[in-house]
């Protein structure tokens, strides 16, 4: 049987192809895993989104292992970097955090053993912000990670070492997590595609309330839609503890909807409730003029409520969530960034009534996003309020000349999904005068997954973002 070759143009490839090319052995695990270190140590100082890194050694023994064994999987002999929120055997996992810089797990998170079942190799981490919090990739563990179109330029978070090792071919596949834009934002600007699923689609960790706290989920991130949806498919799973939660139907193999007749709400900046920096909406209707081409009608839905009713509602139930699982470690708050105290703060002075009445107004915004998803299939955003901004900033303090009163309200156009854990994702929007790329985020009813990937993926077909206008790597 030929053997394909392990130049760069294979790394580029999708993962649906190696993996073909791995399961029909016309490629080995171990030429692949090679071919994979070099590149982190060609093209990962420049950026440091890859932290982690396992002993090569090692990597190299399980690749030869998986060589000369059975198909373990729809993954089997695929790197994987885990984003660093995730615990790994025998990989170091900071979370971002001195609390835990030396923290080494004795055993795997449910995420990375479904993974690692699936026949991935988990090679390391993906960098993050601090306990994920803050969309902006830095922490004093690991540092910083730069965009991979500009350096000087954040590359968003907390998925941000994802996304940027995404677009420099690092990793074919990788995960995220989402509460607030978590994959959504860095997907965009780094030109690769994130998707949130529905959420209880992929299941949280057993000690995680379930019951309650229903506004993170993860999700998978890639190169084009297809590649979102087979990696969807490994996360996916019936939750034992959530019986109420239907067993997720299989997204992969994933074609491309047709658009003709289909209707699009573009929802703008919210009928100007949310600020937007010069260049971004304009990039986004140049977009959505793809979808039209496809057939699709897109029209202008003017903001169904208040924006001002969801903030509030978003601000008061994070902090109630993320407090819950900083309470733990408040003794050593002194060791946590600004951001991370203000949320642990917030959750400690908080009221039940205060948590009720921001239910309260979640459950009016379902009320009208439902309506809403009665006219159309599905309803459209930008993915981001600026474009990538200054690394040396910890987050912006000004959109258009409007003052963010928070650490996060500058990523306030996230918040309409993640509020009432809508699937979504972020698709490449083609890229700024200054070079820089931006995303619009394509979302539809709890359920809709594989009709939003398959929306996705017909206009992945048309654009081709990641392909056309890679990263130059260093």
């Amino acid at each position: 049987m030929d053997r394909v070759s392990t130049s760069d143009s294979v790394l580029d490839q999708s993962a649906s192809a190696l993996l073909a090319d791995l399961a029909s052995r016309r490629l080995s695990a171990e030429a692949l895993m090679v071919a994979t270190l070099d590149r982190i140590a060609e093209r990962n100082p420049a950026v440091n989104a890859v932290v982690g890194l396992a002993d090569p050694g090692a990597l190299l023994a399980q690749a030869r292992a998986l060589d000369a064994g059975p198909v373990m999987g729809p993954l089997h002999g695929l790197p994987l970097a885990i984003k660093d929120l995730v615990n790994v055997q025998g990989i170091r996992s900071t979370r971002g955090s001195p609390i835990f810089a030396d923290f080494v797990p004795e055993s795997d998170d449910v995420l990375a053993a479904r993974l690692r079942a699936s026949g991935a190799i988990l090679i390391g981490k993906t960098n993050v912000p601090e306990f994920g919090l803050g969309s902006h990739t830095f922490n004093p563990v690991y540092g910083r990670t730069n965009n991979p179109y500009n350096p000087a330029r954040t590359c968003g978070g907390s998925s941000g070492g994802a996304g940027v090792a995404l677009a420099l071919g690092m990793v074919a596949l990788a995960d995220g997590s989402d509460m607030m834009g978590s994959l959504r934002n860095p997907a965009a600007w780094s030109n690769v595609y994130g998707f949130r699923p529905s959420w209880g689609r992929v299941p949280a960790e057993p000690a995680q309330d379930r019951t309650l706290h229903k506004m993170a989920t993860s999700g998978p991130m890639a190169r084009s839609p297809a590649d979102v949806a087979l990696l969807l498919d490994v996360m996916s799973h019936a939750d034992p503890l959530r019986p109420d939660v239907p067993a997720p139907a299989p997204t992969a193999p994933l074609h491309p909807a047709d658009l003709t007749r289909m209707r699009i709400g573009w929802l703008s900046d919210w009928s100007g409730a949310l600020p937007m920096e010069a260049g971004i909406l304009e990039q986004c209707e140049t977009s959505l003029q793809v979808l039209r081409d496809l057939g699709a009608s897109v029209e202008n839905v003017p903001a169904p409520l208040p924006f001002e009713t969801l903030w509030q509602s978003w601000i008061t139930l994070r902090s109630w969530q993320v407090g819950a699982a900083l309470v733990a470690l408040q003794d050593n708050k002194d060791l946590m960034k600004d951001s991370v105290q203000w949320e642990l703060e917030r959750a400690l002075r908080m009221t039940a009534l205060e948590a009720h009445d921001a239910s309260a107004a979640r459950a009016q915004w379902l009320a009208h996003a439902t309506e809403l998803f009665q006219s159309y299939d599905a309803l459209i955003l930008p993915t981001t309020q600026v474009w990538p901004f200054d690394i040396n900033l910890p987050w912006p303090t000004e959109i258009a000349g409007v003052e963010m009163d928070t650490y996060h309200r500058w990523m306030a156009v996230t918040v309409p999904v993640s509020l009432i854990g809508l699937p979504s994702l972020s698709m490449p929007a083609g890229f700024g005068d200054s070079g820089l790329p931006v995303g619009m985020q394509l979302f539809g009813p709890r359920g809709a997954d594989a009709k939003i990937l398959a929306m996705g993926e017909a206009y992945h077909r048309q654009t081709l973002w990641p392909q056309r206008h890679p990263p130059i790597g260093p």
